[in-house]
C-alpha cells in the first residue's frame, strides 16, 4: 500500500545544529589493528595423520565447529577457538574472518594453516568466555589468481563459503547465504529473541510510506502489541523508531522479542516503528546526520504511525535506535529534536564520521551545546578499533556535558548483528522498563 505521509503538524523546539559535513567519503576510516591478534600455532589438541582423517572429522561434525578447548595458558576465563576447513587436493589457501577479529591490511593474519599430508587447515586463536561473533571462510580452489599475484585478497574475498560443521547461522545484512557464527560458554544468551508459545504475539504490518521531505518511498514495518497488552496502555503506546527496518523484522523477528519483554513486563506495551535504509547507498546519503531525515522520521513518519496506533507523543517514552550509521543517526536525531525523541539507543555508533574534515562532528556538536533532555544508551564492540576512540571521547564529551544518566557498555565482540541483538534488549529494558 502506497501513503503519501507529509504532515502540517508543527515542528518541535529543537537544538542548534551547525550544517552538517558534505561530501564526505562513504567509508570508515582506514585504521591498522593497533594489536595483535593472540594467535596460537596449532590448536591444543593432537591434529590427525593420514589414517586418522575419517575419525577426526566424524567428531567434529559430532561436535560442530569452531572447536573450544581449555586455554593452553591455563587461564579460567579464555579459551582457545579453533576454526577448520576440510580442504581438497586442489585447495591453496583457506581464509577466515571472524567479525573484527583481522585486519584487511593483512589479511595473512587470517590464513589457516595446512597439516601436512592431510586434508586439514587449522586457525585458532585465544578468546576470553565472553566472546561472540559471526564469521566467513574463504576457499582457494585454485581456479583464480595466485597467491602474492595482484588482486589476489580481493578475488580470494569473492570465495566465501558456510562452514559445513556449523549448524548455527544468522541472516546476513543485506543478501546471500546466511552467515555461521560462535558463542563461548560466557556469553550473553539470545534467548528473549526466540519465539515462544505461550506468549501472547504482537501484529507486523508491511506498507509503503512515500515522502516529500526525502522524495521517495520506502517500506516500513508497524508493529503493534497483543490486544490484551495493548489496552494497558491508557496514555498511548512507547514507541520504539528502530532504523534499517529491512534486516531487524522480516529478518530477524524484533517482534518476537518485544512480544516476550512484554510479556515478562520488563518493558510496558510498545509500539514499534521500523523504516527500511532502501540500499547502501542510500544508506550512506540519508544516514550521514541529516536534518531532512530526521525531518522526516519526526513530521512524516511518527504522525503516519499515530494515524494507526495510538501513540504517545511524550518524549521520555520514545526510542530512536539504529547501528553503525544508524546508530549515529539515532544520536543526531535525540540531538536535533530533543522534544520528540527523549531517548537514543545506539549500537556501535559512527561517531568517527566523517572521515575527511570535521571529524567527530556530532560529538563536537554534543560539546558545544547545553545539556540536552535526552538519554543516551551507547555500547560498541570490544573489538571495532576503528569505531572505539571516537566512542570514548563521544562517553567522555558526555559525561563532561552533564549526562549523568548516560549508559556506556563495551561488549566483547565485533560491529555484528549477533552482539547487536542483545544489547538492543538491554538498552529497550534499560530505558523503557521501570
Amino acid at each position: 500500500m502506497s501513503i503519501n505521509a507529509v504532515s502540517r503538524v508543527p515542528e518541535s523546539p529543537r537544538m542548534t545544529l551547525t550544517a552538517p559535513p558534505e561530501g564526505a567519503p562513504q567509508h570508515p576510516p582506514r585504521l591498522a589493528r593497533p594489536d595483535a591478534l593472540p594467535l596460537l600455532v596449532a590448536p591444543p589438541f593432537a591434529l590427525p595423520g593420514p589414517d586418522g582423517l575419517s575419525g577426526f572429522w566424524a567428531d567434529v561434525r559430532r561436535r560442530g565447529t569452531p572447536l573450544v578447548s581449555a586455554d593452553p595458558l591455563g587461564s579460567a576465563d579464555h579459551r582457545a577457538v579453533t576454526f577448520l576447513w576440510r580442504g581438497t587436493p586442489a585447495t591453496r589457501a583457506v581464509q577466515v574472518l571472524p567479525n573484527k577479529l583481522g585486519d584487511p591490511r593483512a589479511p595473512e593474519g587470517n590464513l589457516m594453516r595446512h597439516a601436512a599430508g592431510t586434508d586439514v587447515w587449522h586457525w585458532t586463536v585465544r578468546l576470553r568466555t565472553d566472546w561472540r561473533g559471526t564469521y566467513d571462510v574463504f576457499v582457494d580452489e585454485g581456479d583464480g589468481p595466485a597467491p602474492g599475484e595482484p588482486g589476489y585478497w580481493p578475488w580470494l574475498r569473492g570465495q566465501v563459503r558456510a562452514d559445513p560443521f556449523n549448524s548455527r547461522s544468522l541472516p546476513r545484512r543485506w543478501s546471500g547465504q546466511p552467515v555461521g557464527y560462535a558463542e563461548l560458554p560466557d556469553a550473553p544468551d539470545a534467548v528473549d529473541w526466540e519465539p515462544r508459545p505461550d506468549v501472547p504475539r504482537g501484529t507486523v504490518t508491511e506498507h509503503v510510506v512515500t515522502s516529500e521531505l526525502l522524495g521517495d518511498s520506502r517500506r516500513v514495518w508497524l508493529y503493534e502489541p497483543a490486544a490484551e497488552h495493548a489496552r494497558r496502555a491508557v496514555d498511548g503506546l512507547p514507541v520504539l523508531v528502530l532504523l534499517d527496518g529491512e534486516h531487524w523484522q522480516p529478518r530477524l523477528g524484533l517482534a518476537h522479542l518485544l512480544d516476550n519483554l512484554v510479556a515478562d513486563g520488563r518493558i510496558p506495551p510498545v509500539a514499534a516503528v521500523l523504516p527500511e535504509s532502501v540500499d547502501a547507498g542510500t544508506r550512506w546519503t540519508q544516514l550521514t546526520c541529516r536534518p531532512e531525515f530526521v525531518a522526516f522520521l519526526e513530521r512524516e513518519l511518527l504522525p503516519w504511525a499515530a494515524s494507526r496506533l495510538p501513540l504517545t507523543e511524550d518524549p521520555a517514552r520514545t526510542v530512536v535506535a539504529g547501528q553503525s550509521l544508524g546508530g549515529l543517526t539515532a544520536a543526531y536525531a535525540a540531538a536535533h529534536s530533543p522534544y520528540r525523541f527523549g531517548n537514543a539507543l545506539v549500537q556501535s555508533g559512527s561517531f568517527w564520521w566523517p572521515d575527511g574534515p570535521e571529524p567527530e562532528w556530532l560529538t563536537g556538536e554534543l560539546a558545544a551545546a547545553k545539556r540536552l533532555p535526552v538519554r543516551f544508551w551507547l555500547s560498541f564492540g570490544e573489538q571495532e578499533w576503528v569505531a572505539l576512540p571516537a566512542a570514548r571521547r563521544l562517553r567522555d564529551t558526555l559525561a563532561a556535558a552533564g549526562y549523568d544518566d548516560a549508559v556506556y557498555r563495551e561488549f566483547n565482540g565485533g560491529h555484528d548483528y549477533l552482539c547487536w541483538r542483545t544489547e538492543l534488549t538491554e538498552g529497550l529494558v534499560g530505558l523503557l522498563g521501570d
